[in-house]
């Protein structure tokens, strides 16, 4: 029984420095060493021999990495389509957090649920409390559930964080756009300047935008991509705007500026809804924390009293 939980744990462990080391050295990164080391031999002039080249690389790079790579390609196989393009919709939702593709994700999902599953397994098989072996393996197969969801959740509160941000910069963002379209530069222009100015995910975003055109998209096709990529309200009504502006022949700074008024608008009432939530919001630590204390506070000495009365008139 022993050896089995040894070596469970030890596929366990293993399982989650191969996922944290793919997280951590995507494909990309492998690519870029390896040109660099060719850069170099052609710098030195000698004659590149390419197994001398890949026994060069680290162990890691040349056995660990793609081994973590393989157990999301092997998840693959067995996921459906609609599921690995609803992680990579997701994923552009959030930005691409650290490069992670989908196989990362679903890599992640498995190594969480068998931690999790094996977490309660070991905890109410090895501990002093014996539990019935349907009861452990109910409990692993919940929290093993809860394990293989927890990426996901992870990937959810980025997108809702990289959502807000983009809300919470648009209307200054906006703002110096306007500027640069009044003082005669181009639309393209005006938006390289704003992710010029700052390093949030607005500015990356036109960043992007402004590449996809420069790389021959049309400009109405490159912002419609942008408003996906985002997923909020607010980019998708500005990509309209700008996109009508410029197929009706209106001014593009006069758009601009009536876009920024009304995201401050929005803004603000976002404000004021999130203010009128907070005592609904304190009102549960009140009720489960707080109120009990004082109660506890208060009442506590009045108790005692009648006790000690009510003890007093027992022995008198």
């Amino acid at each position: 029984m022993w050896i089995l939980f040894v070596v469970g744990g030890l596929v366990i462990l293993a399982a989650i420095i191969l996922t944290v080391i793919g997280l951590r050295n995507p494909e990309l990164a492998n690519e870029r060493a390896l040109q660099a080391r060719l850069e170099e031999f052609s710098r030195t002039g000698e004659q590149v021999d390419l197994r001398k080249l890949e026994l060069s690389q680290p162990f890691t790079q040349r056995v660990i990495y793609p081994m973590a790579r393989k157990m999301g390609e092997l998840a693959i196989k067995f996921t459906p389509q609609n599921a690995i393009n609803s992680i990579n919709r997701k994923l552009e939702l959030a930005g691409s957090p650290a490069n992670i593709d989908a196989t990362m994700i679903l890599a992640l999902q498995a190594v969480c649920a068998v931690i999790f599953g094996g977490l309660v397994v070991l905890v109410f098989t090895v501990g002093a409390t014996k539990w019935p072996f349907g009861r452990v393996l109910l409990f692993a197969g919940l929290f093993g559930g809860l394990g293989y969801m927890f990426p996901q959740l992870w990937l959810s509160s980025k997108i809702s964080r990289r959502q807000k941000e983009i809300r919470k910069a648009m209307p200054d963002a906006l703002d110096l756009l306007t500027i640069c379209v009044e003082a005669g530069l181009g639309f393209d222009a005006a938006m390289s300047k704003v992710s010029e100015k700052w390093e949030s995910q607005l500015s990356f975003a036109f960043a992007r935008t402004i590449q996809e055109i420069q790389l021959g998209k049309v400009r109405r096709e490159a912002l419609r991509d942008m408003a996906e990529r985002i997923g909020i309200p607010e980019m998708t009504s500005f990509v309209a705007a700008v996109i009508q502006s410029e197929q009706l022949g209106v001014s593009l700074a006069k758009v601009l500026r009536i876009q920024s008024d009304q995201m401050r608008v929005k803004r603000r009432q976002r404000a004021e809804e999130e203010a009128h939530k907070a005592p609904l919001k304190m009102l549960i630590p009140m009720a489960l924390l707080i109120f009990p204390s004082l109660m506890i506070v208060l009442l506590t000495p009045a108790a005692l009293r009648l006790f000690q009365s009510a003890l007093g008139g027992m022995f008198q």
